[in-house]
């Protein structure tokens, strides 16, 4: 048999290799304690929310205020259902459509902006957000938050224990990735990265830079919007300081740690990221030094995240016998 074929056998094996594994990590937490169980489902979570985030990096902005989109998201859909009686199907879609007419507004002001302006305006839209909820104390209970939040239902079947909630967390994790996969490699998803790659080239082209990287941002908020819907029914409890401006951050570091270029980017960052809290409670400094560290390490050696490794293994194998 040609070398060529046999290394492509042995690529392709590799692949089939580390879906197995993937399968096995998401099984495993069914067969684990309640802790493992809660971390799986906040992992899963996290990758739907950061998988947003990425739609919008690859546009080349990036946006500081992605937890206000998780807030709109779960406050919008817990008001409509605690007031109005809605299910989580009709009030998540409009949570998720209140976050992407935000986006869009505020998206149609500020796409002009480039680089720390960008940053700038949207880390101030997430602080504007937090201290609206505040305030709003009638309505959003301000720093009383609110509570008792009723268990998600879909279809007659509600998700009142961990182990059926993460199996609708890892199934909406899933779709996440898929759709991501297949907007990248869409004409869309081409689109975004001609704008990212060289604004200037992608408009004399044709191409309309706000109007692609608008799209890319709507469609990563309204994603961040189903991950706090989510996020309420699972926790049962939200409060605007549940969205800070460090939980922006977090998320923007699970991106760059994981991969901002790759689709699978957000599920290593996730993966990675988020158990890391529950080993450093009681030390937030330990906490924040090792972020730092470690996303200093990433963008000076390892500039595609994490994921990146997954390439050079892949050409240490074509080099292989």
């Amino acid at each position: 048999m040609p070398r060529s074929y046999r290394v492509a056998d042995n690529i392709q094996g590799r692949q089939w290799l580390w879906l197995a594994a993937l399968a096995v990590v998401a099984v495993w937490p069914w067969f684990s304690g309640p802790f493992v169980l809660h971390l799986a489902v906040l992992t899963c979570l996290n990758i739907l929310i950061v998988n947003g985030l990425a739609i919008v990096g690859r546009s080349g902005q990036l946006s500081f205020g992605h937890a206000a989109f998780v807030a709109i998201g779960a406050y919008v859909s817990v008001l409509l259902s605690s007031l109005y009686g809605w299910n989580i199907l009709v009030s998540g879609i409009t949570g998720m459509a209140f976050a992407a007419l935000f986006a869009f507004a505020l998206g149609w002001v500020i796409l002009r902006l480039k680089g720390v302006y960008f940053v700038l305006v949207t880390f101030s839209f997430g602080e504007l957000m937090r201290l609206a909820l505040l305030d709003w104390s009638e309505l959003t209970g301000g720093a009383n938050g609110i509570a008792n939040i009723a268990p998600a239902e879909i279809l007659g079947f509600v998700f009142d224990t961990r182990d059926r909630f993460y199996g609708l967390a890892l199934l909406v994790a899933i779709l996440s990735i898929l759709f991501v996969r297949r907007l990248f490699c869409s004409p869309l998803g081409q689109a975004i990265d001609a704008v990212s790659d060289n604004p200037a080239l992608a408009e004399s082209t044709g191409l309309s830079v706000n109007r692609i990287q608008l799209a890319a941002f709507v469609m990563g908020c309204a994603m961040a919007a189903l991950g706090g819907v989510l996020l309420a029914r699972y926790i049962g409890f939200i409060s605007p300081e549940s969205f800070n401006p460090a939980l922006s951050i977090a998320f923007i570091i699970m991106l760059v740690i994981g991969g901002r270029q790759s689709a699978w980017g957000p599920l290593v960052g996730a993966m990675v990221l988020t158990p890391l809290p529950e080993l450093f409670r009681g030390a937030v400094q330990t906490q924040h030094i090792f972020y730092g560290a470690a996303l200093i390490l990433i963008l000076r050696f390892m500039p595609g995240g994490l994921i990146s490794l997954t390439s050079q293994f892949k050409r240490l194998a074509g080099k292989l016998p």
